[in-house]
């Protein structure tokens, strides 16, 4: 591939090796095996493993990890994976606790990370929301990439205003967003990440952009899947704006 694609490999939930301007990024990495089981601030059980092993991911840019808190954004194995990496770019919070190469950006902060070959590639910090408004939140953030006309990665958020602030910003080509409409015990029914109707209120408010699912299956927690995104986006009539992920291949998006 060239240095004008993007490639995005499917590892599991929000994990997805990303090549673009001659650069390697890993989003939110999960590498434990199925059938683990994490109790911290709520249960979480993992149903799949990951489609390549940590130990198959080769050379690493920069992880692009949405908060640390939770096991089904940053897993044991993946926390190994947060070592290997040339840099990790996370919340300003999450610095204090990762230490070492982790950069901490605040919502629209940037940092410009260097690759291979003196390549740089410009990283902002979006606006993200885990949980409803009424209730506290870890904090958690987004990211868009400054290459082939934006590439926007949702993290973990509900559709709300900052993220419609990121449509009204970046206009993003490329919108990779966590779904699933997850639940979990300690924050009653409201979903922690978007539902597909969500999905598809920002598709309709980014009409140039192309959809990308991820981390909507894998885990027990994920209350809608593929089935309940494919339609919703076909009632909305926008089916031709997903593009769906197949594990542990790259897909070029043009």
């Amino acid at each position: 591939m060239s240095d004008s694609d993007l490639s995005i490999t499917y590892i599991g939930g929000p994990t997805v090796l990303i090549e673009l301007a001659g650069m390697r990024l890993l989003t939110d990495p999960t590498f434990d095996d199925a059938g683990a089981t994490y109790v911290r601030t709520s249960t979480l059980h993992k149903l799949a493993g990951p489609a390549i092993p940590a130990s198959a991911l080769g050379r690493i840019d920069a992880v692009l990890l949405s908060h640390h808190q939770h096991a089904d954004n940053l897993d044991t194995a993946g926390e190994a994976v947060l070592k290997k990496a040339a840099r990790v770019v996370t919340t300003v919070e999450g610095t204090a606790e990762l230490g070492g190469n982790a950069i901490g950006l605040a919502p629209w902060q940037s940092a410009e990370i260097e690759g291979p070959h003196g390549k740089t590639l410009r990283i902002m910090a979006t606006p993200a929301r885990h949980v409803p408004p009424e209730r506290a939140s870890v904090p958690v953030t987004g990211f868009v990439l400054d290459a082939l006309g934006g590439v926007y990665i949702s993290g973990d958020t509900v559709m709300y205003e900052g993220v419609r602030e990121v449509i009204e910003r970046m206009h993003p080509r490329i919108a990779v967003l966590h779904l699933g409409a997850a639940r979990v015990e300690y924050a009653g029914p409201a979903p922690l990440t978007m539902t597909a109707e969500e999905a598809v209120e920002f598709a309709r408010l980014a009409p140039q952009t192309r959809i990308v699912p991820i981390h909507y299956e894998g885990w027990a927690h994920f209350s809608e899947g593929r089935d309940t995104i494919a339609d919703a986006f076909r009632a909305a009539d926008l089916s031709e704006r997903l593009v769906w992920l197949r594990a542990g291949e790259p897909v070029i998006i043009d």
